[in-house]
Parts: C-alpha cells; sequence; structure tokens
C-alpha cells in the first residue's frame, strides 16, 4: 500500500500551486481547480479560502476522490478530513510559505475558523486511515 514518498512530498510540498480534480460520479474528472497546497509533517494539505459552499470543495467532499498534479507529481488521491490537532502545523505551513503574498490573503486559509475546510490529500493506494497530522 503506497503513500506519498519523501520525493513527491517535497516536489508537492514546494510547489507554488496545486491542480485538483474530483471525481464526477461516473468516475471521470472534473475539471482542475487551481489553489495552494502546504506540506505538514508527511501529510499534503488544501484548504477551502471560501468557505464550505466553495464549489470545488463541496464536489471534493461528496466525491471522496481525484487527481492532483503539482511539482511533476501527478496522483490519484482520496481527500480526507484532516486531524483537528494538526491544524496549528497547517496554519504554520501556509504562512511561512505564503505569507509573501499578503496577511489578507493568507488569512482566507488560515485561523481557527478554517481548520474544518482542511481536506488531506492522501494516495488512492494507500491504506486508509494511514497515520495523519
Amino acid at each position: 500500500m503506497a503513500s506519498w514518498t519523501q520525493d513527491e512530498l517535497t516536489r508537492v510540498g514546494d510547489a507554488e500551486e496545486l491542480r485538483l480534480a474530483s471525481r464526477r460520479p461516473d468516475g471521470s474528472l472534473r475539471p482542475e481547480v487551481i489553489m495552494w497546497v502546504v506540506r505538514a509533517g508527511d501529510g499534503l494539505y488544501v484548504r477551502s479560502a471560501y468557505g464550505p459552499d466553495n464549489p470545488w470543495y463541496r464536489r471534493a467532499r461528496a466525491s471522496g476522490t481525484g487527481r492532483v498534479r503539482a511539482g511533476g507529481v501527478e496522483r490519484d488521491v482520496r481527500f480526507e478530513d484532516a486531524e483537528p490537532s494538526g491544524a496549528p502545523a497547517i496554519d504554520r505551513a501556509y504562512h511561512a510559505k505564503y505569507d509573501r503574498h499578503g496577511p489578507a490573503i493568507v488569512g482566507t486559509v488560515t485561523g481557527p475558523d478554517k481548520a474544518s475546510l482542511t481536506i488531506r490529500l492522501v494516495p488512492a493506494d494507500a491504506e486508509a486511515g494511514s497515520p495523519r497530522l
């Protein structure tokens, strides 16, 4: 059962942006959405900047699976809830990587109200319930 390799974690985690496509009920991929991605520990995370009603976020949550591309890596993934206890580390990762864009922009993906909007990207061929942050 595969998980992210250290090389993949580094390449995706260092990428400025990630392309995410959720799966439709028929298994086909929806058009990609471009977003920020961060690495915290051995996990990769994305957050909905505009709340739970953001269309990409609703579709990802509903489908539970999709594909991501970043840093030359392309993988089928599951979209899982991030552990609430990992929220401070994920916030720090967003600040460290994206603060140069300004507090107003980074504020859309950081803070206590964003923890519940965090999706952990897990390789589709990894064991469910694998260790997480």
